[in-house]
């Protein structure tokens, strides 16, 4: 399509804003488009549809076409509307769930979806004002709701927002509802279509009753009741990073007992605009700053922070040196599932039936844990909405103890299904606390974790190649790992390919082909050596993106060979990325 072909298009497209049922903000933004000598906005805006993706919406916020508003978000909401009411015909109200964090329009866009539901004969459960994204899932299950949504778009920059749904188990939703609900979504195609009007007969608002619930069923989790007994006033510094987290995070921290709360009152300012950070990422050393800098003041024991709609958690530990180091998501997750194993099986509480998960991409380490205590675990693709499918299909059968991924998510307990660091900061402080109890610090209790189960660093490497060509050069790229795949990486021999685009796993050595147990495809390969290295690649679902996930495992036999199986992971990692050119 010519640069001429493609204004004639955008212009017709942003005429029908202009010329239809639009209201009369929305029509000056367009108008100011469409008179602007620079033509980058208006195409921006209208070159396509924001794509109702598997997880929901997620765009920068404006008019238009390819822009979060309350039309993009009316249309989301009237597909799943008529949807629910197709799949649940019999049932005699159908209801949902509305919740939404601190980003700019977030309650206006929830307020929408709240009349939209309504409007369509459904019941509506609105929260009164920002929570956690967890509670969301944690309501869908416990109001017995059909549906829910929540308004947040994580952790990307402030002129981002996103619509994000959810199925009747509170989980985000998979096959076949996911591209049933895009199908329907896709039918909206004229503004008129969608039901703005609200029911306030039907809109019920949920507030503190909801949010007790949720604390009292999160304190079950406690497993050392003693430990933090005795060390409730272990020095924590927590931050919400400006969203949702403020709500109930320190809630959760006093309901375990804990009383020395340390904030960072810059951060404890509620802004979608995020002040005091770039970006709010908890990945992110910068994000921590803050944090960090109030933990030295303080001569705190831990560090945490949540991002804006609080579903993933970000700890910084200090070091035998002084220093506060970032723990990455690998690390976060090993130290969860060591911990809750060891206390389980202190308690006596493994029967034979329980069972942890994690993601194809996360830490091996977690594995080893789970295999040395006779623990089952499962491997799930990407996104917490496996990890979901998991937990269902287990239900009533096998006991779910932890489950985790290597992008900072966590969720402890069974009555969410969503990564969920309300509890996840609650339990990492408690394990602080036993840490603490025992006369460590949680960096030595890594340490001590490696020196058992054997030591795990990774290294996540996105190559990014934009347009048609760029689209191109990843698919070649995957496809030249299939049909020639490496045979020896950084010196060790390929032991082990694994083709989640066929569910074929092939023993190199002897040509061995079986199957791979996976709900689904998905367009990954994985490589591992027969010195335990691993490595992941996959094409990015939602971005220009290719991604290589670089896993090297070593040994340690006591604390004091940490540095160097750091150094030498780090030469193994420089090693894996010449070999493949990454």
């Amino acid at each position: 399509m010519t640069q001429n072909e493609l204004l004639k298009k955008v212009t017709e497209r942003a005429q029908v804003w202009l010329d239809g049922n639009y209201d009369a903000e929305t029509k000056a933004e367009v108008k100011k488009m469409l008179e602007a000598e620079d033509k980058t906005e208006l195409i921006e805006s209208f070159y396509k549809d924001l794509e109702f993706g598997t997880g929901g919406l997620r765009g920068i916020m404006g008019a238009g076409t390819n822009k979060m508003n309350i039309y993009t978000v009316g249309s989301a909401t009237q597909g799943l509307s008529n949807y629910l009411i197709s799949q649940f015909p019999d049932l005699p109200q159908i209801s949902v769930v509305i919740g939404h964090d601190c980003r700019n329009n977030s309650r206006k866009f929830a307020e929408m979806v709240a009349n939209i539901f309504s409007a369509n004969g459904i019941k509506a459960y609105l929260f009164e004002d920002l929570r956690p994204t967890p509670e969301i899932s944690f309501a869908i299950r416990y109001l017995g709701c059909q549906s829910g949504v929540i308004i947040t778009a994580s952790h990307n920059p402030k002129e981002y927002n996103g619509f994000k749904a959810y199925w009747n188990d509170g989980a985000q939703m998979i096959a076949p509802h996911d591209v049933n609900v895009i199908n329907a979504v896709n039918e909206i195609k004229d503004v008129n279509d969608i039901k703005f009007e609200g029911n306030k007969d039907l809109i019920e608002i949920l507030g503190e009753d909801m949010d007790n619930i949720y604390l009292e069923r999160i304190k079950s989790i406690i497993v050392s009741p003693e430990a933090i007994e005795r060390n409730k006033d272990l020095k924590i510094v927590y931050t919400p990073i400006h969203g949702t987290g403020i709500k109930l995070v320190p809630d959760a921290l006093r309901a375990f007992g804990f009383t020395n709360i340390i904030n960072v009152p810059e951060q404890d300012v509620i802004s979608g605009n995020f002040p005091t950070v770039i970006s709010p990422n908890p990945e992110e050393p910068a994000a921590l700053a803050m944090a960090v800098e109030k933990a030295k003041e303080t001569d705190a024991d831990i560090v945490m922070a949540t991002d804006p709609d609080s579903d993933r958690i970000g700890v910084a530990v200090k070091a035998e040196n002084g220093e506060w180091i970032l723990l990455n998501g690998n690390q976060i997750l090993v130290i969860f599932i060591y911990y809750l194993i060891t206390r389980w099986k202190e308690l006596g509480k493994l029967k034979g039936k329980e069972y942890v998960v994690k993601t194809i991409v996360s830490t091996e380490v977690m594995a080893d844990i789970a295999r040395k205590n006779n623990v089952e675990y499962y491997d799930c693709f990407t996104g917490f909405k496996w990890i979901a499918d998991v937990m269902r299909k287990n239900e009533g059968i096998k006991t779910y103890i932890g489950g985790g991924e290597e992008s900072y998510g966590f969720l402890a307990e069974d009555f969410v299904r969503d990564k969920d660091a309300v509890s996840a900061c609650a339990l990492m402080a408690e394990i602080a606390a036993w840490a603490k109890d025992k006369g460590n610090t949680l960096h030595e209790l890594l340490q001590d974790i490696y020196v058992e189960y054997g030591y795990g660093k990774e290294k996540g490497i996105s190559i990014v190649r934009k347009g048609k060509s760029g689209a191109e050069e990843i698919a070649k790229i995957m496809a030249d790992y299939r049909s020639n795949p490496p045979k020896e990486i950084a010196g060790s021999k390929v032991a082990i390919i694994k083709d989640y685009k066929t569910l074929k796993m092939t023993d190199v050595a002897s040509g061995k082909i079986s199957d791979l147990d996976m709900p689904a495809t998905s367009n990954v390969l994985q490589f591992f050596t027969e010195d335990g290295t691993k490595i992941s690649v996959r094409p990015s679902g939602t971005e220009p993106k290719i991604k290589f996930y670089i896993e090297v495992r070593g040994k340690m036999k006591s604390r004091a060979d940490f540095a160097a199986a750091e150094a030498k992971a780090d030469e193994k990692i420089n090693a894996v990325r010449k070999d493949l050119g990454v």
